[in-house]
């Protein structure tokens, strides 16, 4: 596939198409099945186009790791907000989660903690509702 800037001789727009290579650009504007968006004129051609190169090993490295920094602080944000709002009970969040599931304990705020993944497919076949998050240490970059 490659993409073209076309431009339009009659009204000047200037837009975007792709197409499956670059013979079949000519072989379409030559048949004049390419027409403007605009003004619908067939009187189309391609303009100089540099292409966008993102592949060299430190580009895409410095991508990669700009997108896992981004992802570790919306992580961090999520984390303060679950400390601020819910109770932390630790490697207790299955007792916990099924004392206020069955009614014997009450809580003004939800709760978080650990749990193995046995114990969360456990809680969810009872019907008791959870989440898992990731969690970033905080003295990680």
């Amino acid at each position: 596939m490659i993409k073209y800037e076309l431009n339009c001789k009659d009204c000047l727009s200037v837009f975007d198409s792709w197409f499956s290579s670059s013979k079949e650009f000519e072989k379409l504007n030559k048949k004049k099945y390419l027409n403007c968006p605009n003004c619908n004129s067939i009187c189309i051609e391609k303009s100089l186009m540099t292409p966008t190169v993102l592949n060299s090993k430190k580009n895409s490295k410095k991508l990669e790791n700009s997108k896992i920094k981004e992802i570790k602080e919306k992580l961090k944000e999520y984390q303060n907000f679950i400390k601020n709002n819910f109770d932390y009970v630790g490697e207790n969040f299955t007792y916990e989660a099924r004392s206020i599931h069955y009614g014997d304990k009450k809580r003004k705020k939800g709760i978080y903690g650990k749990a193995k993944i046995e114990d969360i497919k456990e809680l969810n076949e009872e019907g008791i509702e959870t989440e898992n998050i990731p969690w970033v240490n905080e003295n990680e970059n």
